[in-house]
Parts: C-alpha cells; structure tokens; sequence
C-alpha cells in the first residue's frame, strides 16, 4: 500500500516527486554501502534534497529504510489468478525470479539478511512489514486452490507457503547460478508436488 502524502506541522504538503527521489536514492545507497554504512546525509546527496526533507518524512534511517521496503517489496508481488494451481505457480515463480535478477534487489538482499541477524529493530520492522504481507498475498493462491478443490481444505498452508520461492532465492541469490530456461518449468513441476503430498496428507489423515 502506498504512503499517502501528509501534511506535516507548519510545512506544506509534501511533495511526491521528492519522495520518489529519496526511495530511488536509498535503493542506490543500500545497494552501494548496506545497511550499517548507510546515512541520511548520503541519501539526501544523492537525491538532490536537503535532510530535513527526509526528516520530515521518516525520524530515523531504521524508519525509512523499512517504510520504503515495505511498500516496495508488497507492491512488487501482484497474483493474478490464471485459474488453475499450477498457473498461479508460474506466475509466482516468474514473478520471483524477475524480481530477484534486479541489479538493486540482488545487491540489497544478502546484506540486508545478513544485517537482520544484527539489527533486531530492523529485522522485526522487515517480518512485519515485508515478509508477513508477501506470505499474505501467496497465501491468497493456496486458497483459491482449495476453492478450485485442487487442495485439500486441511493442508498446512504454513508450510505449503515455504515452498514458493526458498529455492529460486537460494539458487539466485545465494549460490549464484543461472536459471536456463526449463528451470522454473521443473521447479514448477517439484513445488505442485511437494503441494499434492502436503494435500495429500491432511485429507488423509481426517480419514
């Protein structure tokens, strides 16, 4: 969901286009520094504004790094219903990879992951506000497979929504390598599998 604009106390409106400069500044200096390194200052340089203009959008960098992430990373995922599981897969999986091939997304990823484990605030504002709303909107395609009756209405959508993306992030991101053009055909053909067991195993066992 986007920011709406605000007014803040004694100031005027603030203006979008200046807003959308801070975001592609900070994705610049994210890419370039990481997390620890980044700054205020360097972000305001970069986009040609002063830092009052980014404090009177966010008090802290923890607050604008994770308002801006989250409202990139929720609006980067859009799950069209194709009309059958396996489509909505591809689509996801698709999706997924364009997503991780950015230059930017690529660079920002694995520092950011690793920062998490450093940074508690960070990693909390992250799982709220990125990770939860992308497993939300996935979780929409696990239940228009059991309306659609492809799934079982007992599956385990917890684990069932850790199958979409884990490899294609870790092929991509943290190994490095390519994916040739029947990858995600065959990663489409082993993430419907794991599905059907798991669907398989709670109809089985209301038996």
């Amino acid at each position: 969901m986007r920011r709406t604009e605000r007014k803040v106390a004694g100031a005027a409106v603030l203006q979008t286009n200046v807003t959308a400069a801070i975001t592609r500044a900070l994705f610049r200096e994210l890419a370039k520094t990481g997390y620890a390194a980044l700054s205020i200052e360097a972000v305001a340089k970069r986009a040609g504004v002063g830092k009052a203009a980014i404090y009177r959008r966010w008090p802290s960098k923890l607050e604008m790094v994770s308002d801006l992430l989250a409202e990139v990373g929720i609006e980067l995922v859009d799950l069209p219903d194709t009309g059958s599981l396996r489509g909505d897969v591809v689509a996801l999986l698709e999706q997924t990879r364009a997503l991780l091939r950015r230059p930017l997304i690529a660079r920002i990823l694995p520092d950011l992951h690793a920062e998490m484990r450093r940074t508690p605030a960070l990693a909390s504002a992250v799982r709220t506000g990125i990770q939860q709303g992308r497993r939300a909107r996935a979780q929409e395609l696990v239940r228009r497979a059991i309306d659609r009756g492809e799934l079982s209405p007992d599956i385990d959508v917890d684990l069932a929504l850790d199958l979409f993306g884990a490899l294609l992030y870790w092929r991509v991101i943290v190994t490095g390598q390519p994916t040739p053009p029947d990858y995600l055909e065959r990663l489409t053909t082993l993430t419907l599998g794991g599905l059907r067991a798991l669907s398989e195993q709670a109809a089985a066992s209301k038996r």
